[in-house]
């Protein structure tokens, strides 16, 4: 018998014999997909697990990795990578003792003497037989469907293959427009590809979506270069001599010429197995099942997408496979639960356009009456299915999804306020916000897991109710209702010395143009705390604001000035990062890693006479550890002097910004990725900002450069640059999420100038990116509203105080090192400015210098046992 496989592994051996020790039951989970994941998680929450000795758990995986977020899939070509999307956690497997068997699905089942028989030929017994095989894509029985060039969009492997055929190609066509079609096209588009939708039925995702609502979808996605092609079939896939794609036929007579066809037309239960061993299925396909998931054979349960629901329907979302998983996990623990239907409302985002679609979105009800609001302009389209008693039935939302999260749990109550003000733009008799304390204890906020607001205000924090109700893990549509519902604080000040946030602060700063601390807290400082000196939360905080705004408010733009160095943090006090035996390091900006070999035999010289430890950073960038504080100016002058400035970092500003070598050197690069993180990091020197700033600039889709780990990052594409926001690296890792695509090189420095500049008016103090990024009301579509479509009419203000900056910047060691008044707190005793510092003291080690860690941690004392001796 083949071994089990951790994730990423794959199967093989010879097959045992069909023989079940007897000991515990034998569960044979067929389908490791995301359902397949959620039935394992299911048993492991039960404490059904063979860790527990419970159950022996075998998992047969077709593919050739384990379950992964399908509903994400076109994600990968956003950056993320195949482990990334991952659903198994490190270690799950192992932990519970499930056995899985990746590359290595089931091919048979004999039901009479309950086993199953891999492709690998191994024969598995069972006591409890679970499917979980999904479903296929369907593909139309054209002529040429299978040429090469044609593909389906299903697994990553599906990706992988377009992704590599798609470098030959300069237009893709995808054969159907509803959900997945639209993710294809927009892999299509992301690939640098023209690219075609071709749909049967008159509007684009026809089953979601009411006639308006495609129409705006249609206008907005044209809107983006994609060409639609609606109430049309393709009647053709024609092939050239070599046998590779060249165009499509369609049914009114057209053509089109393309280079690469993804057909998204639809998915079919995959119930052959079932078929094969007897099993019932549906007239129009799937395993036929009831209320416990349960087939016709009480042995054996088919969840998911193969199928067929007590209710007559195949659910095609993953919330409702989610539900049958933990259906037969609790009959298969000895408790009682049914899956009689779910509902199908969801929230997407379709090529950057949200649609969402909830409860009777058609209006089939009888009586029922639609509230509708259009606007062509601005793509926006809403309808709100109401019933003759004033009850929300359901709706439709295009271009403006933002109350989906509260409409939804509200489907089947009557609605406080008239329908028209839930639709209408403000100015035209609403919005008007229901907010969370319209909805009832039983309304479920979850959808995918399934999980009611009575839940979720048992807890008191974000991660906690993620943590314990899954709420919020799925499709994420509904964490800002989460965030509604949680307490909120009601002092939202700094600190003990401000009633105000960061944000409103640095609005107070910026309008009065206040450049003294003491003159802030003394006019809008809490009433004691007025006459003060402040506190350690709120003086660098403010520092940080007024050393950001000094050019635009008048005030020093060196830190160190007059009342600035007592609000600074350690660090920023001497320019320079502390180390932990008194001594400090010395980190010279080199401005997207590049460097000359004259600038990098200064940067030896000065390790060598100064007698320097010296290391490469992940910054691209070189250290200098060990500096004493009165050798800091000397080692400056000599940098500088050399062409280096101030590499900041000691401050909460920009660090680096890294680059690989681009299309200059490199044979896959599109793009002169260095030549772009120079400029970046030379217009954003020296940006102080609420948290330290890193970027990076990679110049292909292979991301050398690690751009998404990054505050702000960049990928190059055929077509320019994508711009990611929000990553980073550390204790907390994020990906970066795309904010804009196939930018220019002015189109690109515009939008960070604003990201940039609003992340700094908006967040809090000591706020990376990525917290903020996942705080701010709203989100990243939030942030893209105002820094993309500039939907708050900040963006000339923002570009603005970003020029400010820039004109502004000088180098903090320059201006040091040229002013002697500046240079006098540059000493370790003040009354005895010659005199080094005694305790800075080193050890050789590896032919450079550590710090004597011995005289750091003091004489060594001799302790007394009980006994009297000493050790």
């Amino acid at each position: 018998m083949p071994e089990p496989t951790i994730p990423n592994a794959t199967a093989d051996g010879v097959p045992a014999p069909a023989v079940a020790d007897g000991s515990v039951p034998t569960v044979v989970l067929v389908g490791h997909g995301m359902v397949g994941q959620r039935f394992l998680e299911s048993l492991a929450a039960r404490g059904l697990t063979p860790a527990a000795g419970r159950a022996r758990v075998v998992v047969l995986c077709e593919e050739p990795r384990p379950a992964y977020d399908r509903v994400r899939l076109t994600s990968y070509f956003a950056g993320r990578s195949p482990g990334e999307l991952s659903l198994v956690e490190p270690g799950f497997m192992e932990k519970h003792g499930f056995e899985l068997y990746v590359g290595d699905p089931a091919g048979s089942v004999d039901r009479e003497a309950r086993t199953v028989t891999a492709r690998s030929g191994a024969v598995f017994p069972y006591d409890t037989l679970v499917l979980a095989t999904g479903s296929y894509p369907f593909v139309p029985p054209v002529p040429g469907k299978d040429s090469r060039g044609c593909f389906v969009y299903r697994t990553i492997e599906d990706l992988l293959a377009i992704e590599e055929y798609a470098k030959g190609a300069e237009t893709g066509a995808v054969v159907g427009g509803g959900l997945l079609g639209l993710e294809a096209a927009g892999a299509l588009k992301g690939l640098g590809l023209r690219t075609h939708v071709v749909e049967f039925a008159p509007r684009l995702m026809p089953v979601q979506v009411d006639e308006g609502g495609g129409a705006a979808l249609l206008r907005t996605i044209e809107g983006m270069g994609l060409t639609v092609h609606t109430g049309v079939g393709t009647r053709e896939v024609t092939a050239g001599a070599d046998g590779a794609v060249n165009g499509m036929a369609l049914s009114d007579g057209s053509s089109l010429a393309t280079d690469l066809v993804v057909f998204s037309a639809g998915v079919r239960p995959r119930d052959q197995l079932a078929r094969d061993c007897g099993l019932v299925v549906g007239e129009r396909g799937g395993i036929a099942v009831d209320a416990e998931c349960r087939t016709s054979d009480p042995a054996v349960f088919a969840i998911g997408e193969c199928a067929l629901a007590s209710d007559g329907r195949v659910y095609g979302l993953v919330a409702p496979g989610y539900e049958m998983a933990e259906t037969v996990a609790e009959v298969l623990g000895g408790g009682a639960a049914g899956f009689t239907g779910a509902d199908m409302s969801a929230k997407l985002k379709l090529l950057g356009v949200d649609v969402a679609s909830f409860g009777d979105a058609h209006g089939a009800a009888e009586g029922a009456l639609d509230v509708v609001y259009a606007d062509s302009r601005s793509g926006v389209y809403k309808k709100l299915v109401i019933g003759a008693d004033g009850t929300l039935l359901g709706g439709v939302l295009v271009g403006d999804a933002e109350s989906y999260g509260t409409l939804r749990p509200m489907t089947g109550s009557v609605l406080p306020v008239a329908p028209e003000q839930l639709v209408l733009p403000a100015g035209a008799g609403g919005p008007v916000a229901l907010g969370p304390s319209a909805l009832p204890d039983d309304a479920v906020v979850c959808s995918c897991h399934n999980v009611t607001k009575g839940a979720i205000c048992e807890h008191t924090t974000l991660p906690e109710v993620k943590k314990c109700t899954r709420a919020g893990t799925g499709c994420g549509s509904c964490v800002k209702v989460i965030g509604q519902l949680l307490p909120q604080s009601q002092d939202t000040g700094l600190c003990g010395c401000f009633p105000y946030s960061r944000s409103e602060l640095y609005e107070i700063v910026r309008t009065l143009g206040t450049t003294s601390f003491t003159a802030l807290l003394d006019s809008h400082g809490r009433e004691e705390a007025r006459g003060g000196n402040g506190c350690e939360v709120c003086k660098p905080a403010i520092g940080s604001v007024i050393a950001s705004l000094a050019p635009t408010v008048g005030a020093s733009g060196y830190v160190l000035d007059g009342e600035q160095a007592a609000l600074q943090d350690t660090n920023d006090h001497f320019l320079a990062n502390l180390q932990r035996n008194g001594s400090y390091s010395v980190v010279p900006r080199i401005p997207g890693g590049e460097i000359t070999p004259d600038k990098l035999i200064v940067i030896g010289e000065v390790a060598r006479d100064f007698g320097l430890y010296t290391k490469i950073t992940g910054g691209q960038r070189i250290d200098l550890f060990g500096a004493r504080v009165d050798q800091l100016p000397l080692i400056w002058a000599r940098l500088v002097n050399a062409g280096f400035e101030s590499g900041h970092a000691y401050g909460k500003s920009l660090r680096t910004v890294k680059s690989c070598v681009g299309q200059t050197w490199c044979r896959y690069g599109v793009q002169d990725s260095v030549r772009m993180a120079i400029d970046l990091e030379l217009r954003y020197r020296g940006l102080r900002a609420p948290h330290k700033l890193k970027s990076a600039v990679s110049g292909c889709a292979r991301e050398c450069a690690e751009a998404r780990g990054k505050d702000f990052g960049i990928i190059a594409t055929a077509q320019g640059w994508n711009l990611y926001v929000g990553g980073n690296g550390g204790a907390t890792p994020r990906h970066a999420d795309l904010l804009a695509q196939d930018l220019s090189d002015a189109e690109l420095v515009r939008l960070i100038d604003r990201f940039l500049m609003f992340y700094i008016r908006t967040a809090d103090r000591l706020e990376r990116t990525s917290a903020w990024l996942e705080r701010i009301d709203g989100g990243l579509e939030h942030v893209r509203d105002v820094v993309v479509h500039d939907a708050l009419g900040l963006c000339e203000e923002l570009e603005r105080l970003m020029a400010d900056h820039v004109t502004g910047y000088r180098d903090e060691w320059a201006e040091t090192i040229n002013d002697p008044e500046r240079l006098r707190r540059f000493v370790t005793f003040v009354n005895a400015p010659d005199v080094p510092d005694p305790s800075v003291r080193f050890v050789p080690e590896r032919d450079q210098i550590k710090p004597d860690l011995e005289l750091l941690a003091g004489p060594v004392l001799a302790v007394r046992t009980l006994e009297g001796t000493v050790s």
